[in-house]
């Protein structure tokens, strides 16, 4: 298992590279900005969830193969990346159901399994996460024991993490779109807002390195 000096660093260099704006974190606003923040915390989980697979991907050694395949990397991100653009459209296409919602005091809810899922497959097609995992969790596992259990149980930690963080950042998120409630028009632009940011991510995923 890793030394307590690997962990602390390990714990330390997470945080940084979670807070970071990046595609989660990023989804995890947009989110948080068209639907209601227990759809957007569902959404967190299921991107915790889809990080831990990768984590589990990379133990085994998958996640090599998309680090060193050009096709492979390729396929997952443009699917990741369309999926999210895809959320994006729905969100301003429908960004005018919150303030109807509003104003009938009614909103059909996403299912929570739906939510879920959304957050699930944004986080296991994220080749970037794939790539950091290849070279970052490695460096703080121990030679004398196994490595594959220590990027597992590396990859939790990580994905944990990655949960809370993004719980708060949704939190705020969605506190700012209640306040925007008080002027019920604000919404549509909350919604639109929210849409754009993802399918800006959507693009800016296919378009860089």
């Amino acid at each position: 298992m890793p030394t307590s000096g690997q962990w602390a660093a390990f714990l330390i260099a997470s945080f940084l590279f979670i807070q970071v704006p990046g595609p989660s974190l990023l989804f995890m606003l947009g989110r948080a900005l068209t639907v209601t923040l227990r759809e957007a915390l569902l959404s967190v989980v299921g991107n915790a969830t889809g990080l831990a697979v990768q984590a589990m991907l990379v133990a085994v050694g998958l996640g090599a193969v998309v680090a060193t395949s050009a096709t492979a990397y390729t396929v997952v991100k443009v699917v990741g990346a369309a999926y999210v653009v895809w959320l994006g459209v729905q969100a301003i296409r429908h960004r005018g159901d919150a303030r109807l919602a509003l104003l009938s005091g009614e909103r059909p809810p996403e299912r929570a399994r739906a939510a879920v899922a959304t957050g699930f497959v944004v986080g296991v097609t994220n080749p970037k996460t794939v790539l950091f995992f290849v070279a970052f969790l490695p460096q703080f596992t121990s030679p004398s024991a196994p490595t594959a259990p220590q990027i597992v149980l590396l990859g939790l930690v990580f994905a944990l993490m990655e949960l809370v963080s993004d719980s708060v950042w949704a939190a705020l998120a969605g506190r700012a779109r209640m306040w925007m409630a008080s002027r019920p028009r604000r919404l549509d632009t909350v919604g639109a807002t929210g849409g754009l940011m993802m399918i800006g991510l959507g693009t800016a995923m296919v378009t860089t390195n």
